[in-house]
């Protein structure tokens, strides 16, 4: 197996985010469900460059938080 960009994967698969104007993306964790040729199913990770165990694992604990239990940003002023 060799390391590929999935960019243009992602893309094809219809991935979004919810971005505003003016936000700024700076790591990615990308989780994948893979079938293999031979029929077997897995998963595998990717990662931007540059992005360290300790804000993965955080990351990786919070998408968990919102998967199971919903997230709701706190009220702010201007709503």
């Amino acid at each position: 197996m060799s390391d590929q960009k999935i960019g243009q994967l992602l893309d094809a698969l219809g991935v979004e985010a919810d971005l505003g104007e003016g936000d700024l993306p700076t790591d990615a964790f990308v989780i994948l469900k893979v079938i293999k040729a031979d029929g077997a199913v897995t998963l595998i990770n990717a990662r931007s460059e540059g992005l360290d165990w300790v804000t993965r694992l955080g990351m990786v604990t919070a998408a968990q938080e919102i998967e199971n239990s919903g997230y709701i940003d706190s009220p702010t002023d201007d709503t």
